[in-house]
């Protein structure tokens, strides 16, 4: 295999130290191919490139290696944390990779306790439901696994101790309560219903809660009403009477565990068929909120890696780790990459059995004793298995959704004669043209290939310098703009195989394709149209000199009627109806009816831009889209708004004197 490398690559190989670090493989085009760890890296690169892999996938790997870079780091656990955030950094093409989510939730309560002031926050904080950086200012319980679990949460607490949801500007301008006190969800702290000490008391004992201490919140409410009541205060001891009456209901209706567990995580994972799923699902304060699945990429070329390497550890110091299953590698994965920026409980239950080091690791990142439990018992092992259902579940549902789009994928290759070979690699893009009677004409461009809608490199096209409702304009100015550059491209490297080249990068904002690798055409072209579109899609192709036999136009069946349209070719084939119930027709309308939504979207969002002016004030500082929705509403649309004086801006929600007078400024 050392054949096939540089001997300056080699030599650095060679001169590696015998400590703990991280490496990294680049190709040629300086792709990252793989981060890996050791705890002996000079062992560890060097069984890469003085063994004869063959034709394996690790074989493979090495052969594309031209370049390395390596960090020497002081303990396997720094050496395991650096390299699971390079991967989920940098996205290497043969690690198991858990793409990001969007932040976690959390139920916030405002101000601390050591707060002073008069703000509405401090004297009597709000719930809210919340998302992104945390602000020491305030209090945070959390994560959640989804925004309904927040939701609920919060819906609990109001129906137990009548927090406070409202915004703090409505709070101050408040002179009656709110429906919510009518129905008891609240205590009406905004007209001074309660007191601020009373109801300090319910924002302790709603925190206590959210922690998982129930037991020691309906003592101290027991403890509280005998109070009350030995004070000859009936009515506030009937008050918390009710108090504990709610949350007892609650506690019965929501099965909230009165246990040792306060927050804890479960973990199961499952791998079938090249995929995998590690399922989370969350015990906060003895409440279990629910769970989230998760598909890590990359698992069947990592995992053979691996399995091709004998288990991790098999090239380091002896004695060598036992080989682990495939399971063990995507669960570890997960969590050393899942609790890079999300708090990690101090028991996780596992399907798998974990590593001590990668629980060190985690202790040490985040200063929490972590302990990994593999075989519970009683309500852990409930948790686990229930947890382990919904894995086999969403992993099932995944295999079946993405069977289904490969056998459509493969049915319209057959249909249209494309080349069968590789499908993974079959690229289709549509276009569609929205407008309502010829105002803010968009046109969009959706992209599909691996057998999915490809969202991140959608394209919309505002059209300009036409006649309004002119549709057969809007296409050509569209595929001009898309195909001109490819078309240059081809000419100036006098010919390009089209069908042989990679994906055009299209990530420029006009859609045209930026001279990186070699410029190429989709293998199909769908135009959202009959014979008049398909003839404008012609006349571009022609010009351009592209090739015609990839233009497809979806023509509406009769009467318009969904599962009869037909395909018309830009090359003179004679029209093809596939079937109502064909697999290829519903990949066609799937991303026809995509092109379709995208445009329309795109459409509507700029004739409200036009219409209201609501770009006009999306540009001034501090005014939001709830603020900007107020604004428009009170003042009936954007020239109201720039006709009001200050005193009549603050009027409305949550527009200071400050506010007005910048918004004054800027509509005049």
């Amino acid at each position: 295999m050392s054949n096939v490398h540089s001997e300056e690559l080699l030599a650095q190989v060679a001169a590696l130290p015998a400590l703990p670090g991280v490496y990294r493989y680049f190709d040629a085009q300086g792709a990252l191919l793989y981060v890996g760890k050791a705890r002996h890296l000079k062992r560890r690169v060097s069984s890469y490139f003085t063994k004869n892999h063959g034709g394996t996938r690790i074989g493979h790997m090495v052969s594309k290696i031209v370049r390395m870079e390596t960090t020497v780091v002081r303990s396997e656990a720094e050496a395991l944390l650096l390299e699971n955030n390079l991967i989920k950094s940098l996205n290497p093409k043969f690690n198991i990779l858990f793409r990001d989510d969007k932040s976690y939730p959390y139920l916030k309560i405002t101000g601390t306790p050591a707060a002073t002031g008069d703000a509405p926050g401090v004297v009597y904080p709000r719930m809210a439901y919340y998302r992104g950086s945390v602000d020491k200012r305030h209090r945070y319980f959390g994560p959640y696994p989804s925004a309904w679990a927040v939701k609920e949460t919060i819906q609990l607490l109001q129906k137990v101790f009548r927090l406070r949801t409202c915004e703090d500007t409505v709070f101050a301008n408040r002179t009656r309560p709110c429906l919510l006190f009518q129905i008891k969800r609240c205590t009406g702290p905004c007209v001074n219903l309660i007191s601020p000490e009373a109801y300090a008391a319910d924002v302790s004992h709603a925190e206590a809660l959210l922690r998982g201490e129930t037991q020691e919140v309906l003592q101290a409410m027991e403890a509280r009403m005998m109070a009350h009541s030995d004070r000859l205060e009936f009515e506030q001891a009937a008050e918390v009477r009710n108090q504990i009456q709610a949350l007892s209901r609650v506690l019965h209706q929501q099965s909230i565990e009165i246990a040792d567990d306060k927050d804890v995580d479960i973990l199961a994972v499952r791998v079938q068929g090249g995929r995998a799923c590690v399922n989370l699902a969350m015990v906060r304060g003895g409440r279990h909120l629910g769970d989230r699945p998760y598909f890590p990429v990359h698992v069947e070329d990592a995992a053979a890696i691996f399995e091709e390497e004998g288990g991790e550890g098999a090239d380091d110091i002896a004695p060598a780790r036992p080989v682990r299953r495939v399971e063990v590698l995507v669960l570890e994965a997960f969590i050393a990459q899942h609790y890079i920026g999300v708090p990690v409980p101090p028991v996780l239950v596992t399907s798998e059995p974990v590593d001590k080091a990668l629980l060190e690791a985690l202790g040490d990142q985040s200063g929490v004793r972590v302990t990994a439990i593999h075989q519970p018992r009683e309500q852990r092992r409930a948790w686990l298995d229930m947890a382990q259902k919904n894995a086999d579940l969403q992993l099932a549902r995944l295999l079946a959704e993405e069977g289904s789009q490969q056998a459509r994928t493969r049915a319209l290759a057959d249909a249209l004669d494309l080349p069968p070979e590789d499908l993974e690699q079959l690229t289709i893009e549509c276009f569609d043209i929205s407008h309502t009677a010829g105002e803010s004409t968009q046109a969009s461009c959706v992209v599909f290939h691996h057998h999915k809608m490809q969202s991140s490199e959608y394209r919309r096209y505002k059209i300009e310098g036409i006649t309004g409702g002119d549709d057969y304009a809007a296409m050509r100015q569209v595929l001009t703009r898309r195909y001109s550059k490819v078309a240059e491209a081809a000419r100036e490297a006098g010919g390009i195989d089209f069908a042989a080249a990679p994906p055009p990068d299209t990530s420029n904002t006009d859609g045209a394709v930026k001279p990186k690798g070699v410029a190429r055409l989709p293998d199909l072209v769908l135009i959202d149209g009959g014979k008049g579109q398909v003839g404008v899609a012609r006349e571009v192709f022609t010009a351009l000199g592209l090739d015609l036999t990839r233009i497809v136009g979806v023509e509406k069946g009769e009467g318009r009627k969904v599962g009869l349209e037909e395909l018309v070719f830009a090359d003179g084939r004679e029209k093809v109806y596939l079937g109502k119930d064909s697999a290829a027709l519903m990949l066609v309308a799937q991303i026809r009816d995509e092109a379709h939504r995208f445009a329309i979207t795109g459409m509507r969002a700029a004739r409200a831009k036009v219409r209201v002016g609501g770009g006009q004030l999306e540009e001034i500082a501090g005014v939001g889209p709830k603020k900007r929705a107020r604004l428009l509403q009170r003042f009936g649309g954007v020239r109201g708004v720039a006709s009001a004086s200050v005193e009549d801006l603050i009027t409305v929600d949550g527009i200071s004197r400050e506010l007005a007078e910048e918004i004054y400024r800027a509509l005049r």
